[in-house]
């Protein structure tokens, strides 16, 4: 196998071939957290390429089928900007930046759940469920209940109203 490590005796005059090292973080993440890597990877890529992406978009700007002819120096330009920072270098910082920033994801996260509870809270009681009401699968209950539209309720099979259309 070409890839794999040679072994070479004192007398040889070529260096061990090695495989490439790995990237500096290989600690494997789900898709989700990778597709989150990537994004960040390509903003990185973009922002180093940022006068270069403007220059392209002001060029092709009010042109449709016409934009890769008239700015093919632009948009060759920008590729090259491109693929010049798109290195797995790159990948490495960004996947260490996802790193270092997880901690503050973690608290955003806390944050949009308080404020979901905050809301259902507020939920309740704007619908004026009773205190004991609006916790547990009682509220839930009283919340899922049909609306009586008219002031009349529904009358079930046995021709009695009925307060609860859904049962």
């Amino acid at each position: 196998m070409a890839a794999m490590a040679s072994t070479n005796t004192p007398g040889d005059a070529l260096p061990a071939r090695r495989l490439p090292m790995p990237s500096r973080n290989p600690l494997p993440l789900s898709s989700g957290q990778e597709s989150q890597v990537r994004e960040l990877y390509h903003a990185r890529v973009r922002g180093h390429c940022a006068a270069e992406i403007k220059l392209f978009a002001e060029c092709a700007m009010g042109r449709t089928v016409t934009a890769p002819f008239k700015c093919r120096a632009q948009n060759r330009a920008m590729n090259t900007c491109m693929v010049a920072h798109a290195t797995p270098a790159e990948q490495d910082a960004a996947r260490e930046e996802w790193f270092a920033t997880r901690m503050e994801r973690a608290r955003e996260r806390e944050k949009r759940e308080e404020r979901r509870k905050e809301q259902e809270k507020f939920h309740r009681e704007w619908w004026g469920l009773p205190i004991e009401d609006r916790d547990g699968e009682k509220g839930k209950d009283v919340v899922r209940r049909a609306e009586r539209v008219g002031g009349f309720a529904a009358r079930n099979d046995d021709g009695q109203l009925s307060k609860d259309r859904h049962r």
